[in-house]
């Protein structure tokens, strides 16, 4: 494995490209169907037949054969009535007609089926208005129309929300192979940080981050996430690495990686044996990132202590690392115009947006400006963040950047 030289600055799609090259697949469970929301599906979904399964009735209605219509037959005999979940009856004769409901299978002999709007039914004679149309397979769902038994409803590496777990119970699946949920640390360090709702001094700070990645790993459907928090002691750092590197598939750790005389977490990662991948990436907000691969192949991040930038690389690696671990589609970036101009700069930058629609309803991205890597309320009420490159000039308005959504 070959890591960067540790002055070497790595450009933002090439520190991606390290990271998801080792990051390794988590394994597969299976779970009963109820069960699966919000989880990732490893396993292709075919039907147990086709969809429909027969010719379904989408109207209430008289089904009849539409020759005998185009023959001219305006008035049938009604023999009886074809509900949905029951076996397929028969039409006697040519002139005859079976009422049917939505979701019925059609009656054997019967091609179309006229609505009640279009029809007048006296005693057991339906007349049909002479405007009506009677072609073939006029109201009918053809079995097979939706899917076939040789074709996946759903593909391996699906986010299985309430219309996938829909196709898999209609495919008669009771239990899905899905991948299993990601197991996540995230560890906080500094002497300065304060939980909420504790008494804090003058010279200490809020432990925000801590708080702000979780969530934000919940909002991507990272459920199985412990927090820490650990003061500035290289011994005290190891020990929380050397237990989670025993319990968890990815660790995501929170200040303490650029190379101030306090910042600890370098060392600790080496001393327990973490390898380090990346360190320093050409980007502001983030410079300082760290990625490495621990013992058993865990994905372990560096995160730096700055709120901006330790919620910015959340979401332009680790995310990404979580669902290439979990076998989902790659998640890229949406390209996006810039809707007023944005300040350039020798590193990859990126700018919180809010979106706005224009009178046409396109949509186009409206820069902030935080007051550097800390200021954190600057993200409240934004969609997401570009990601603009390297430039000696300013980026005008109508600029396609990468926009990542929160």
């Amino acid at each position: 494995m070959t890591k960067p030289a540790a002055a070497t600055l790595i450009t933002p799609h090439a520190a991606q490209q390290a990271i998801e090259a080792l990051v390794t697949r988590l394994p597969i469970e299976s779970r009963a169907l109820e069960l699966c929301l919000g989880q990732t599906l490893r396993e292709d979904v075919y039907a147990e037949r086709d969809n429909p399964p027969f010719d379904r009735v989408c109207m209430d209605g008289i089904a009849i054969d539409s020759a005998s219509f185009s023959a001219g037959t305006r008035r049938y005999r009604i023999q009886g009535t074809q509900a949905a979940g029951a076996p397929a009856l028969t039409l006697a004769a040519p002139s005859n007609a079976i009422e049917v409901t939505t979701g019925a299978v059609l009656p054997k002999g019967a091609d179309t089926v006229i609505p009640l709007e279009e029809y007048a039914v006296v005693g057991d004679v339906a007349s049909v208005r002479s405007d009506a149309s009677g072609g073939a397979y006029r109201n009918v769902a053809r079995r097979g129309s939706d899917s076939r038994r040789d074709v996946p409803m759903l593909e391996a590496g699906a986010r299985l929300g309430a219309r996938e777990i829909a196709v898999a119970a209609a495919a008669g699946f009771d239990r899905l192979n899905i991948a299993r949920p990601p197991r996540v640390a995230v560890i906080s360090t500094g002497n300065e940080l304060v939980a909420p709702g504790r008494p804090i001094a003058d010279h200490q700070v809020r432990d925000s981050n801590a708080y702000a990645l979780r969530a934000a790993l919940s909002e991507h459907g990272v459920t199985e996430v412990e927090g820490e928090h650990v003061a500035d002691d290289e011994g005290l750092i190891e020990r929380s690495l050397h237990r989670h590197l025993g319990e968890r598939d990815m660790i995501v750790l929170i200040g303490g990686v650029s190379h101030g005389k306090l910042d600890l977490v370098r060392a600790a990662l080496a001393a327990s044996g973490v390898q380090e991948v990346v360190h320093q990436v050409a980007q502001r907000p983030g410079k300082p990132m760290w990625f490495g691969v621990g013992p058993q192949r865990q994905a372990v991040f560096g995160l730096p202590g700055n709120p901006v930038a330790a919620l910015t690389c959340l979401r332009r690696y680790v995310v990404p690392a979580i669902a290439r671990a979990l076998g989902a589609p790659a998640m890229r970036p949406e390209p996006i115009a810039l809707a007023s101009p944005a300040p350039g700069g020798r590193l990859a930058h990126f700018v919180p947006v809010r979106l706005r629609h224009d009178d046409l309803g396109r949509v186009a991205a409206v820069p902030g400006a935080p007051h550097g890597s800390g200021d954190f309320l600057a993200l409240a009420g934004t969609d997401g963040f570009v990601e603009l490159p390297p430039s000696a000039t300013d980026l005008p308005a109508g600029f396609v950047a990468d926009f990542y959504r929160w």
